[in-house]
């Protein structure tokens, strides 16, 4: 019950950013390069969460961040899980030799910092949506693929795999019928908490400059340009952290969730 909760009350959050994202595509309060709305309006009036120092419309701004968030995060997650699913399976089938020499590239993966390997995608690609899903999702793949190999392992070891390769079902419907069901799973819950440092990790790559670039409203830009005036001004501050913590703890609790459906016995022990 409480899992379920959980998972309800994650979609709750999560829905409201992704409708939000959703009628950003289709209509704006102003355009996003609008700067004759006057600097540092207050809330209110024509401007209902007011402007920013050079004049942008703040709602405006923080629809299209909401939107950003969610491309980067999302084609952050299906990048990191396709090659790190990929590589976390060969790993699982490999022999020892090549076993022992991808969990040595993976750890080095892992422990390349976010930050540097986004500087050296930007710098042989320029700051970018594109450039900041890619940077991202090498960055999530090696945990993905840390995982997929230990799960694959654990998968291989049941008898039932014995038994389906001495009835002669060949390697790839090995994989198809029997390992991926089995993985999906805690899988799924992985790959739902990545999306939260997704989120996160591109907020951060905004604030410094690495992420997409005006008149792209990341989160992480708005942030970083409304430090100077956040006495004058808090909104402009205030706004986007809120619906970076909304989003995060959204997604985390909705991770929560589905590793309580996944695990009943979980979810009934707290």
């Amino acid at each position: 019950m409480k899992g379920r909760l959980t998972f309800v009350v994650g979609c709750v959050l999560v829905g409201a950013v992704l409708v939000v994202a959703a009628v950003s595509l289709v209509w704006l309060p102003y355009d996003p390069a609008d700067t004759t709305g006057g600097r540092l309006v207050p809330p209110g009036g024509a401007h209902l969460l007011g402007t920013d120092k050079l004049g942008r419309d703040l709602l405006t701004q923080l629809m299209v961040g909401a939107r950003i968030a969610l491309t980067v995060g999302i084609g952050s997650v299906l990048l990191g899980g396709l090659l790190g699913v990929a590589a976390g399976l060969l790993a699982g089938f490999a022999t020892r030799w090549l076993d022992d020499a991808l969990s040595a590239a993976l750890d080095i993966v892992i422990a390349f910092p976010t930050l540097l390997l986004a500087m050296l995608v930007v710098a042989a690609r320029e700051a970018s949506l594109g450039s900041a899903v890619i940077a991202i999702g090498l960055a999530m793949s090696g945990v993905v693929a840390r995982l997929t190999r230990v799960l694959v392992k654990r998968v291989l070891a049941e008898d039932y795999i014995t038994a389906a390769r001495t009835s002669g079902t060949s390697w790839p419907q090995v994989v198809v019928e029997h390992v991926l069901p089995n993985i999906w799973p805690t899988l799924l819950v992985n790959l739902a908490l990545q999306l939260g440092l997704a989120v996160l990790a591109e907020a951060a790559l905004s604030y410094l400059g690495l992420g997409p670039p005006p008149p792209n409203a990341s989160w992480g830009r708005l942030l970083q340009e409304a430090q100077a005036t956040v006495l004058t001004s808090p909104t402009g501050a205030i706004a986007p952290g809120v619906l970076l913590v909304v989003l995060v703890v959204g997604v985390n609790l909705v991770a929560d969730g589905l590793r309580d459906l996944a695990d009943p016995m979980r979810g009934s022990s707290r």
